[in-house]
């Protein structure tokens, strides 16, 4: 999972550096998406009880996945392992900001290139604290449906000044989130991101399927999140923004509801899976 040693811009490897491109630190990243696709397996499950059992007792989102988990044998000690393991991916999207650092004061595509792979790092190490966070708070005995806290802080955003202009963009944002895992799936780009040389063709083959499967069915429900967060904007009403569980809970009321939902259930499990067989192999140098 060590990061690629093109775009540099320094010959000496700073401490940062080093600590990045450790096997520590890629270990813990594994464990990471390990987490990571666990969490969207118990979804996709939640999904399809959604789907064909009525109402769970779980909402369809990260808050139902922690839940389940909570409610098993040994659920606590799995919830801190799901905490430690989002931690260390947040740690491991850290390290690629600075691992661009040097390209903020470059000039044209460089900075640009830099700017765009940090930001992404960025957002993807907000995703990764705000699902340790929700682990250690069911760890704990806090837990809350993400439904409910996201309409909570939509309804805070709305107090303020632009609020209202500031929960459509991030609809919108997240809607072309959704777009853009789509076309990843299926223009097969996430293999680009991962060294499966090593790999024989039933593994290639399987995590190619995976991916293509994945990352389309997580890119519809970020879209129906977006949607959502949209809608709420639009009429100005925070219960609305309903998060993931809202999304999936509005596929069940279209047309062959069931089946849309089971389809998209099977993408997010798809995406899950991706993540465990993703574990295995290196980032592409």
């Amino acid at each position: 999972m060590t990061a690629p040693n093109t775009d540099r811009y320094s010959t000496a490897p700073s401490n940062v550096d080093r600590a990045a491109h450790s096997d520590t630190l890629e270990n813990l990243a594994r464990i990471g998406l390990i987490a990571f696709g666990v969490v969207h397996l118990l979804v996709a499950w939640l999904a399809i009880q959604l789907a064909w059992f009525g109402v769970s007792g779980e909402s369809a989102d990260q808050s139902g996945a922690m839940a389940s988990l909570k409610e098993t044998t040994f659920g606590t000690p799995l919830l801190w392992i799901v905490a430690f393991g989002m931690i260390a991916l947040a740690a491991w999207q850290a390290a690629e900001v600075f691992r661009w650092r040097s390209g903020w004061s470059a000039s044209g595509k460089t900075r640009m290139k830099a700017l765009r792979k940090s930001g992404n790092a960025l957002v993807k190490a907000a995703v990764y604290i705000a699902l340790a966070v929700l682990a250690i708070r069911f760890a704990l005995g806090d837990g809350q449906s993400s439904s409910s806290s996201q309409q909570q802080t939509t309804a805070g955003v709305f107090s303020w000044p632009g609020g209202q202009w500031i929960v459509g963009a991030a609809g919108l944002i997240l809607i072309g989130v959704g777009v853009w895992h789509i076309r990843k799936g299926l223009n097969k780009h996430f293999l680009k991101q991962i060294d499966t040389t090593d790999a024989s063709p039933k593994a290639l083959k399987l995590v190619t399927r995976l991916g293509q499967i994945g990352f389309p069915g997580k890119g519809i429900a970020l879209i129906g999140v977006g949607g959502l967060l949209v809608w709420a904007a639009i009429t100005f009403d925070p219960s609305k923004a309903s998060g993931l569980d809202g999304a999936l809970r509005t596929i069940l009321e279209l047309p062959f509801g069931k089946i849309l939902l089971t389809l998209v259930a099977i993408g997010i499990a798809a995406f899950g899976a991706f993540c465990l067989v993703r574990a295995r192999y290196p980032e592409r140098t």
